[in-house]
């Protein structure tokens, strides 16, 4: 792929879709959190604020026969794929017009139709699910699975046991390690040993860390995974070390992180450093604000939208006799 000279792959009409993507991905969490302290939203929501990048630099990569499997933090993932925005709203509000009819709520999110076959509020729940979309995808359309999951995610038994399956049978999976550094509350360095990368590089899995807050950086990386897994080479394995900018879920304050640290990741916003970096390789700076308006208003519209949608009927236990 070539590079301008500053560095951003020289597509600015790709590149400023993604921007658009990211903003309507932070928007749309600001919008959930927003509905969610006025009592709008029910159960948890865990968000997707801060990191954005590494959703949007993999999806735009992925064809119509691949598919994807989210964890609980999976809004982002969702949009990413081109899953409707006001369904998915109206989802998080528990509305009829949901994407799963209002019953999935904020962590059980399914969109075959988008290549989303879940979001699992199971700690590594997806990476077992797209081993096995894997699995189905060798023997029919060619695609590749894509699994994102936590840091906190590699010290679950069952994720060896994927990886090793999927390197043995040389399955098309590529496994997204999103290291936030956190795994809840726990800094993850408190209860991981070693490197992340490593467990998959001693299974002989192709693996890379790579800067989550750099969408063109996360890009580049997941072509390679994406080519290695799709070549019938088997997993590849990329952890993209990003930040939330939120709590772990919705009654988390992060109290626990250390003085500063949320402002010094928050200086490497993925949403700025892209827009920043659009501006310098000589983007239209007006057609960016005009994208940044639209894509207010549609939130303010989908708001609305959402508070006026019907809930889903009352189901009738006879119905099941």
């Amino acid at each position: 792929m070539s590079r301008t000279r500053a560095g951003v792959l020289d597509d600015l009409e790709l590149y400023t879709r993604i921007y658009g993507q990211m903003l309507l991905i932070r928007g749309f969490e600001d919008l959930v959190q927003s509905l969610f302290l006025k009592g709008e939203v029910y159960g948890t929501t865990h968000l997707y604020s801060g990191q954005e990048a590494v959703a949007t630099g993999v999806a735009s990569l992925l064809e119509e026969r691949d598919r994807v499997a989210a964890t609980y933090r999976g809004h982002g993932h969702a949009l990413a794929l081109g899953v409707d925005p006001q369904a998915l709203l109206d989802e998080m509000l528990g509305r009829a017009t949901g994407v799963n009819g209002g019953r999935a709520g904020s962590m059980n999110v399914t969109s075959p139709a988008d290549r989303l076959i879940g979001s699992f509020g199971i700690v590594g729940g997806s990476i077992a699910a797209a081993t096995g979309a894997a699995l189905a995808l060798s023997r029919t359309t060619g695609g590749v699975a894509v699994a994102y999951f936590g840091d906190g995610a590699m010290n679950q038994g069952y994720v060896f046991e994927c990886i090793n399956f999927a390197q043995v049978q040389k399955l098309p999976l590529v496994l997204v390690c999103e290291n936030n550094g956190y795994g809840e509350y726990t800094p993850y360095r408190s209860v991981t040993a070693g490197e992340i990368r490593a467990r998959a590089e001693v299974m002989e899995v192709p693996a890379e860390t790579i800067d989550g807050m750099s969408v063109w950086t996360v890009r580049e990386a997941a072509a390679r995974a994406i080519a290695h897994a799709r070549g019938g080479d088997g997993p590849a394995f990329l952890e993209a070390l990003t930040y939330r900018f939120v709590g772990h879920s919705r009654s988390d304050p992060g109290a626990y992180r250390p003085d500063g640290e949320l402002d010094e990741w928050r200086s490497r916003d993925p949403i700025v450093v892209l827009r920043t970096q659009l501006e310098e390789e000589g983007a239209d700076t007006a057609a960016l604000a005009s994208l940044e308006r639209d894509v207010d208003d549609r939130l303010e519209e989908m708001r609305a939208r959402g508070l006026a949608a019907p809930f889903p009927s009352t189901l009738d236990a006879s119905e099941f006799a």
